[in-house]
């Protein structure tokens, strides 16, 4: 089926267009779903739309291709929006939770304008040959330092949460050094890791092990705080007015308290009422 031309502003519409992208028959195991995920998640952890400056990111130009006739039909959305509504709705889609997600990113015009702005952006990555010392050196420069959705007593939880994005895909040989799927079924959202060494680091750390198997014994809890953690790291580096998901982001950091119970104006729901006028961010 063709892709389609949208209406200016229309989300729910990218998105279908994105479900429609995701089966390739001819890629991995027939779904671009994971690596939609593997773009929005390193898109977002390196702050920078300059994908070629980190070998972490070999093999994200097929996300990039599989997205590229939805933005040729409908150039008003930004690479950045793009790139992360993928994410998100591939999550969704291969039966995940529902992530919070906002438009309003704007795109760099080249690796010197995100240099200037962002800095170096290469070996910003989590490298999966490495332990848990890497890791929380990795998260904690993104900000990960408290829980999503309990009391933000224990620094670990979203760490262990936002890995379970390796319940998703396979490896390559050819990008990571590892090869093939290590859980039953690669596109389909779990509470299943890969067990590369990042993953068995987490079983083999003292204080990230707890959460590994509360994650394992309750799945729901697991979709609630990755859902939470995932619409944490989409909108890292990205500066928007009081309108919108990011001010909340800001807005929990100066507070102590997690995501999930911060509130705007009246209360509600936390993502509630975050219209896209006037938005901008850089990504």
């Amino acid at each position: 089926m063709p892709v389609q031309t949208v209406k200016e502003g229309d989300y729910d519409g990218i998105r279908e267009e994105i479900k429609k992208v995701m089966k390739q028959p001819g890629y991995d195991d027939g779904s671009a779903g994971p690596v939609f995920v593997r773009l929005a998640w390193h898109a977002s952890g390196n702050f920078s739309l300059v994908e070629s400056v980190d070998p972490a990111n070999a093999g994200l130009h097929h996300a990039i291709a599989f997205l590229i006739p939805i933005q040729s039909a409908n150039p008003w959305i930004s690479h950045a929006d793009l790139w992360t509504l993928a994410g998100v709705t591939a999550i969704e889609t291969m039966g995940g939770p529902r992530i919070p997600w906002q438009p309003g990113r704007t795109d760099y015009t080249g690796a010197a304008a995100a240099e200037e702005h962002r800095g170096q952006v290469g070996d910003r990555l989590p490298d999966g040959a490495k332990g848990a010392d890497h890791i929380r050196d990795v998260f904690g420069r993104m900000g990960f330092s408290d829980q999503a959705s309990s009391p933000p007593t224990d620094p670990f939880q979203e760490i262990v949460a936002l890995s379970g994005a390796h319940a998703l895909g396979r490896c390559h040989a050819d990008r990571s050094g590892f090869d093939g799927p290590w859980v039953v079924n690669p596109t389909r959202f779990s509470n299943q890791l890969m067990m590369l060494p990042s993953d068995m680091a987490l079983i083999e750390d003292a204080k990230l092990r707890p959460w590994v198997e509360k994650y394992a014994a309750d799945q729901d809890l697991f979709f609630k705080d990755f859902s939470l953690a995932f619409a944490k790291l989409i909108e890292l580096g990205v500066d928007r007015d009081d309108t919108g998901f990011a001010r909340l982001v800001k807005k929990a950091a100066q507070e102590g308290k997690p995501l999930d119970k911060v509130r705007v104006g009246g209360g509600g729901c936390p993502f509630a009422g975050a219209g896209s006028k006037g938005r901008e961010a850089k990504l």
